[in-house]
């Protein structure tokens, strides 16, 4: 029998680590507890490679060598064999208590609501038709549409099928290259492991005890950079091999214009804005109601409003000055009479205050005490500067403290000019607003009221969920179940709503959700079992004795990950290797958030590595049957090439993931 190359592959891989684990045994004169540790470790990689379930493979192991851990002492069978369930116990309830972890089953609900309102096909329609006179316009339109929807779901599997199954063709019968096809598909289906809604990011910041929402934020930028390098690469692509990505033809970049618009002489080059003016203002047409043109010329305004009110906004909120409240009368500590301050302590069982403390005669009711002469020294004071005498009761308060706002501006603001950073972005904004009602014809308005249907909906989607964690108006647990709700409402918006779509989208919730709790359960018993025995000790000791700096023990970390990523999945790798090198982060000065991002997209790589690429096996199983698994690697290689350019740019600029939590949060 043929053993497939990824077979043989797996097979060596397998054999190494048992040579290093028998390697190790054979070589140490005593085995410790440490050692025991490490074999552990060894042991689940190999019995996850033969294809045993994960979670209760870690579950298995961790309480054997628990067991294993607390027999080696004085403890007897019995003992031992109770406190490892008892830290099987306290382990699961940890798992169970970790609120974080609610919102997993929320975004994924939400994912798979808008996988199952058929949101993508009209979307990759309208993206491709928007983008047609770009250079590689089809795979451009694929990228950015995995990018949408990645964010939407973060569901990889999902999001490389269904382009699989929507763009692949098209593309080939368009004639684009195998390679840079099943490459495009397969990289833009992998965002969702960084873009924000990220189930890796939650599981991450469970694992190492990093704030999701600071994650959330941090990986927004490099997630943007990634997909910017994916669509730059095929554009160059596009232009330097131009039969591998031919240009649209006039007849597939044509937009078919509604009756009611030819009606009135529109023509798909046709100016919309002048035109509708001009038809409104015009004899009525029997043909066209007026409240139809007025329609028409509502949906041509709506960004020329959106951005008024947008600026608008902006201004109130550039040239306005919150001044908090002053008080116009200050009163000395201790202040009041005498006879209240006795009785009082009386009451209390105080002390009262000693005789001749007090104010000195001749004192009004409410005047700070002076020493002896003061009070001529500060009457010549004023009478030199000219001043009226204050009077005794008064505290002076500094120019405008007290006083009324700017005319104009709201009780307790005041007003000042606005910097030269809005009005350059001002400028900008009315710039690309002039530019875009200048080329916009009816081709064009068709094609943004097919956005406005697809994209729009979706975007708003994602802001709700998104910019109600980084702002901070809701937790992620929060911002998921409002992003379940809005997945219902899309699905219903889009008549998709029916009782197989919602049936079909809570199985696979729940299956998805099993594994992963399931996964945490396993990893939080595997991870005390290895401490128990010393093993996270023993590699620290290794690795500090090899006198690492900050950039080799970053390089070696990621090196070690990326290898991870081709037998094992990222939920395996989070829950199993992060709880061994966040402890070690402290010692060479590593910011856990920033080593989280740079793991999101070093897993991203590991996805498309071969032979063992998960996305090359969702496309394979949809794609026509000429299309080959080593075509589909071959395109990978290459995007695989951008992501690990992706990760230097972000050690080399850590302000891409780091300014926006460090402005946020920080």
């Amino acid at each position: 029998m043929k053993i497939r190359k990824e077979l043989w592959f797996g097979f060596s891989l397998m054999g190494l680590i048992i040579a290093a684990a028998l390697t190790m045994v054979f070589s140490v004169e005593t085995m410790t507890n440490g050692h025991y540790g490490l074999l552990m470790l060894s042991l689940v990689v190999v019995a996850i490679m033969l294809g045993f379930p994960t979670a209760f493979t870690l579950m298995g192991m961790g309480m054997m060598f628990a067991f294993f851990a607390y027999h080696s002492g004085d403890q007897t069978a019995a003992g031992a064999m109770q406190q490892t369930l008892d830290l099987m116990v306290q382990r699961a309830f940890s798992v169970m208590g970790n609120d974080v972890l609610i919102s997993i089953p929320l975004f994924v609900f939400m994912g798979y609501l808008v996988e199952r309102a058929n949101l993508i096909e009209k979307l990759f329609h309208s993206l491709h038709l928007s983008l047609a006179r770009v250079p590689g316009s089809l795979g451009v339109a694929t990228l950015v549409t995995c990018a949408v929807f990645a964010t939407a779901t973060g569901i990889v599997g999902a999001v490389v099928t269904l382009m699989g199954l929507l763009a692949f063709p098209q593309m080939l019968k368009n004639g684009y290259d195998v390679r840079l096809s099943a490459g495009a598909i397969t990289a833009g289906g992998c965002l969702g492991i960084l873009i924000p809604p990220s189930v890796l990011l939650i599981v991450y910041g469970a694992t190492a005890g990093v704030s999701v929402v600071q994650l959330y934020a941090g990986a927004f930028f490099p997630g943007l950079m990634l997909a910017a390098l994916y669509i730059a690469y095929f554009i160059i692509m596009a232009k330097i091999k131009p039969t591998w990505a031919p240009a649209l033809s006039a007849e597939q970049r044509m937009v078919p214009l509604p009756p009611q618009l030819k009606a009135i002489g529109a023509t798909s080059d046709g100016w919309a804005l002048g035109s509708l003016i001009k038809a409104l203002k015009g004899r009525r047409n029997q043909e066209v109601s007026t409240r139809y043109l007025l329609g028409q010329l509502a949906i041509v305004l709506a960004p020329a409003v959106l951005f008024a009110l947008v600026s608008f906004a902006s201004y109130q909120n550039a040239t306005t000055v919150v001044v908090e409240e002053n008080y116009t009368e200050l009163q000395a500590m201790g202040a009041g009479t005498t006879n209240d301050q006795d009785s009082n302590a009386e009451e209390e069982g105080g002390l009262a205050e000693p005789e001749g403390l007090g104010e000195p005669e001749g004192a009004a009711e409410g005047d700070v005490a002076l020493p002896p002469g003061a009070e001529d020294d500060k009457a010549e004071a004023q009478a030199d500067a000219g001043a009226a005498p204050a009077p005794a009761d008064s505290v002076a308060l500094p120019p405008g403290a007290g006083g009324a706002p700017a005319e104009g501006a709201a009780p307790g603001a005041t007003t000042k000019p606005a910097s030269t950073g809005f009005w350059i972005g001002f400028g900008v904004g009315a710039l690309t607003l002039a530019v875009f009602y200048g080329i916009l014809s009816y081709a064009r308005l068709e094609v943004f009221k097919m956005l406005l249907s697809s994209f729009f909906p979706l975007l708003v989607l994602i802001l709700a969920v998104l910019g109600s964690i980084v702002f901070g108006l809701a937790t992620p647990t929060e911002a998921a179940a409002v992003g379940a709700f809005g997945g219902f409402i899309l699905a219903a918006a889009y008549r998709q709503l029916t009782f197989n779509v919602v049936k079909e989208s809570v199985f696979l919730t729940a299956k998805t959700s099993a594994m992963v709790c399931w996964l945490f359960v396993g990893s939080a018993i595997f991870s005390a079992a290895f401490a128990l025995l010393g093993g996270q000790e023993l590699v620290e000791t290794w690795v500090l004795s090899m006198n690492l700096s900050k950039t080799e023990f970053l390089i070696l970390s990621q090196v070690l990950i990326f290898i991870l990523g081709w037998p094992l999945e990222w939920t395996e790798i989070i829950v199993i290797f992060m709880p061994i090198f966040i402890p070690l982060l402290d010692n060479f000065g590593v910011d856990p958030l920033f080593f989280g991002l740079l793991v999101a997209l070093n897993l991203q790589t590991a996805f498309l590595s071969p032979p063992v690429a998960m996305s090359a096996f969702y496309l394979k199983g949809v794609a026509p049957k000429h299309v080959t698994l080593n075509q589909i690697f071959a395109g990978m290689l290459p995007f695989m090439g951008i992501q690990i350019v992706a990760i230097i740019l972000l050690y080399q600029f850590p302000a891409i993931g780091m300014w926006l939590p460090e402005v946020l949060y920080r």
